[in-house]
């Protein structure tokens, strides 16, 4: 799943791209993917674009003010087509979504890849307006997410586990399973810890992971081809969907904690005292 520095990327790789181009037509191929009914998707047809937006996870293409916003969930993604395709695309056959053209031939393609298909388009008039925009959290490259900010969010989550915490999005925008997973090994935390039980120490070590994790991560995605993004982000990892191997700060091996339908690695000897967390799903196989 794409997070916040492979978003932003994407904004600004689209962005350089759209900006000052007029659509010239939209096909919705997988009619579950659009959450809206009005405006009407070809509201956006024949409209200059004024610039693509990044709010949390989302993508916001604003179209002269009618803004086509969309999240790419965990199998979606933006393929970049210097020459678009005129043809009709067959709606059931293969990933494709959505397929967007410019006035110089060239669009973009939203496709889906797994079964469970999650991604969202919208068309409307003011972003804040998608449910999921207008409950998100603070953005944590943000000047004004500052540590006094992080404090409060800690202390409004009390004794939820910290993992958790640093994933919700009306808690905190933009950050994911991944880059969880990298922002505690950095702070040296365990995922389970209770959110308002860190001492002002602790909270200070997270606060410099937030921001440097994420800050690094988008250094090395920004101005990358969208095709290169995922393989950026997943290069970059140092203990996420690295299970059993060595970490690269102390060489304990990686490990990991299973759930219904995600999973997380951490560093026993950074992160739990050398102590391995109990995995949910083979907790409940063996009781």
């Amino acid at each position: 799943m794409p997070e916040l520095p492979q978003v932003e990327a994407l904004a600004g790789f689209l962005d350089e791209r759209l900006r000052g181009r007029v659509v010239a037509g939209i096909q919705l191929v997988d009619f579950s993917a659009l959450k809206t009914y009005a405006p009407p998707l070809d509201a956006i047809v024949g409209a200059e674009i004024a610039g693509v937006h990044r709010f949390g996870k989302f993508l916001d293409v604003d179209a002269q003010g009618t803004h086509l916003v969309f999240h790419l969930a965990r199998g979606g993604w933006v393929t970049w087509k210097d020459e678009q395709s005129v043809r009709p695309a067959r709606p059931g056959k293969g990933p494709l979504s959505l397929r967007v053209a410019l006035d110089d031939g060239s669009g973009f393609d939203l496709t889906e890849g797994g079964t469970q298909k999650k991604l969202a388009v919208y068309v409307v008039g003011d972003p804040g307006e998608v449910p999921g925009i207008a409950t998100l959290g603070p953005d944590p490259l943000d000047d004004a997410f500052d540590r006094a900010a992080l404090d409060t969010v800690l202390e409004r989550a009390g004794r939820a586990q910290i993992k958790g915490v640093l994933r919700d999005q009306r808690v905190i925008a933009g950050i994911g399973n991944a880059y969880s997973d990298e922002i505690l090994h950095a702070a040296r935390l365990s995922p389970f810890a209770p959110a308002s039980g860190l001492d002002a120490d602790r909270r200070g070590d997270l606060f410099v992971a937030v921001k440097t994790v994420l800050a690094d991560a988008l250094v090395r995605a920004r101005g990358l081809p969208a095709k290169q993004l995922k393989d950026d982000k997943r290069a970059g990892m140092r203990v996420h969907g690295r299970t059993g191997e060595a970490c690269p700060v102390c060489g304990t091996t990686i490990a990991e904690v299973s759930f219904a339908d995600s999973s997380l690695q951490y560093c026993p000897g950074c992160q739990t005292g050398g102590k391995p967390l109990a995995d949910r799903r083979m907790s409940k196989l063996l009781h």
